[in-house]
């Protein structure tokens, strides 16, 4: 027992507890290529036992933002981690890698087991969902840096994908059509913006909301981020692909054009798929101008893929075996700049 240590508010046999508690979830995501398990200084992964040519790694890091600031709110914790794979994962995704290994880091004020665990199955969850394998990760106590019940969480992923098959947006045409992928809510994104909306319109979290069918207002805004990897990739596979756009901060505006070339733009038609309620609810209570919504928020379109038109009805098709809503949501232009027709 570091008697001195735990004077200074770190919990030691707290931590060793949190191990004890993950180890289960955490050898819920091994894969082919798994290596070892948690305790050692380093994840490990067999690149080899792929058997990729050309291998090339795609990385990507990430957080869930003040999202986290409803989790304390609701006192709920088992999806959070959710989230942070998936905003990892779906950047990943975008280059046509599969995500094959997730590290999570988590700092807390105070080293509660039972929370960590909570937060740490919400991330095992993800990577079964992507299919990647929890290979390490690090719970951080630091006492006065967190208000009391608070805590951050990031991740890491790693992915790979044929070098032949990477997916960087240099093969996108004019006259493409764009593809869009459903979300589940306002995904990790935007929630500055969403708790200032709740603030000042009056409402708390544990509000139930007529047009969510009752469903409490904090429960709607902590879906989880969906992940996308399993589709997309089984759409990349066989579909002629030539770009993904992880519709993140920025929204529409400023994710899709991040696959385009200098002088192409977008005309993107509103009405080519559901708008969900949760933006419709925000975008009422907050006054923001209809537009400038799709500069903020995904509005019900969570990935776009890019490719020729001959090519999305089978995208589509495919989609919709993995139980996903898609459709086509507009095309590649020749006129720079991002023009969404308006209903």
């Amino acid at each position: 027992m570091a008697q001195s240590y735990e004077n200074a508010g770190v919990n030691l046999e707290a931590g060793y507890e949190v191990v004890r508690r993950i180890k289960q979830h955490v050898a819920s995501t091994a894969r082919k290529g798994s290596m070892g398990g948690i305790g050692s200084f380093g994840g490990m992964f067999d690149l080899s036992e792929l058997g990729i040519k050309e291998p090339v790694l795609v990385s990507g890091t990430d957080g869930v933002g003040t999202k986290l600031k409803i989790a304390f709110a609701m006192d709920k914790h088992d999806t959070i981690g959710i989230d942070a794979v998936a905003m990892c994962v779906n950047d990943v995704l975008a280059q046509g890698a599969e995500p094959l290994i997730f590290l999570d880091y988590v700092a807390l004020g105070h080293n509660v087991p039972s929370k960590v665990e909570a937060i740490v199955a919400g991330v095992a969850e993800g990577c079964r969902q992507a299919g990647c394998a929890l290979v390490g990760g690090e719970t951080a106590e630091m006492p006065g840096m967190y208000a009391d019940g608070e805590y951050d969480i990031a991740g890491y992923t790693t992915g790979v994908v044929e070098k032949s098959r990477l997916i960087d947006g240099s093969k996108v045409k004019t006259g493409d059509v764009l593809v869009g992928i459903a979300s589940s809510g306002v995904h990790s994104n935007g929630f500055s913006l969403v708790r200032k909306i709740v603030a000042d319109s009056g409402h708390s979290y544990t509000d139930p909301v007529p047009e969510f069918g009752g469903r409490l207002l904090g429960d709607v805004l902590l879906t989880p981020t969906k992940i996308y990897v399993k589709q997309v990739l089984d759409v990349i596979r066989n579909c002629d692909v030539h770009g993904v756009a992880h519709i993140t901060g920025g929204g529409f505006d400023e994710n899709i054009p991040r696959v385009l070339h200098d002088g192409q733009g977008l005309e993107i038609s509103e009405g080519s798929w559901e708008i969900l309620p949760v933006f419709k609810v925000l975008e009422k209570w907050g006054g923001v101008p209809h537009r400038e919504m799709f500069n903020i928020f995904n509005m019900g379109i969570g990935m776009v893929l890019v490719m020729p038109a001959e090519d999305a009805p089978k995208a589509i098709k495919i989609l919709e075996s993995h139980g996903e809503k898609a459709s086509v949501i507009g095309k590649v232009t020749d006129k720079e700049g991002v023009n969404i027709v308006l209903k």
